[in-house]
């Protein structure tokens, strides 16, 4: 079953570091992220399944440098968060040409 796994954190420096643990630390695939408040709050959205992403979320919670501001697994999301996510996939078209790059 697939999931996505948000974490929300206060700046991009922590969202890269968390990032790189929850890549690191779990199969989950970065999907995209928000910035808000410029940049002062960033979401990172990674999919996989239920336990990989729930890893890590845990993991990026437990070992990132900075505050986690908020987190959270979604089992098996509705179609239309995925549609929701896809917006912001749109936002930055770099990422799906990374898709087509990656080993």
């Amino acid at each position: 079953m697939k999931a996505i796994g948000l974490v929300e954190l206060p700046n991009c420096t922590d969202a890269i570091q968390a990032l790189d643990v929850m890549l690191k630390t779990a199969d989950v695939q970065f999907l995209t992220w928000e910035k808000k408040l410029g940049g002062r709050l960033v979401t990172l959205i990674v999919q996989g399944n239920v336990a990989a992403v729930t890893e890590a979320v845990e993991a990026a919670k437990h070992r990132a440098v900075g505050r986690v501001v908020a987190s959270t697994v979604i089992a098996n999301p509705h179609e239309e968060t995925w549609k929701l996510i896809e917006v912001s996939r749109r936002k930055y078209p770099y990422l799906l040409d990374l898709e087509k790059t990656s080993v």
